[in-house]
């Protein structure tokens, strides 16, 4: 993963953060679930990044 991608991945985490936040907030649970959705994306594609990472070493 290039560094243009980790910081892809690391933005669209916090976004979905701030979507999940914003949408308990507002009791939206749709927002709230797009949100967690989001960020459960992000943290798959980082944890293969490293894994791929590491094998490659």
């Amino acid at each position: 993963m290039t560094a243009t991608d980790k910081m892809t991945a690391k933005t669209k985490q916090a976004k979905g953060a701030a979507k999940e936040t914003l949408g308990r907030a507002m009791g939206n649970e749709r927002m709230t679930a797009e949100g967690r959705a989001e960020r459960a994306t992000s943290d798959l594609r980082q944890a293969a990044s490293k894994a791929n990472e590491a094998l490659h070493r």
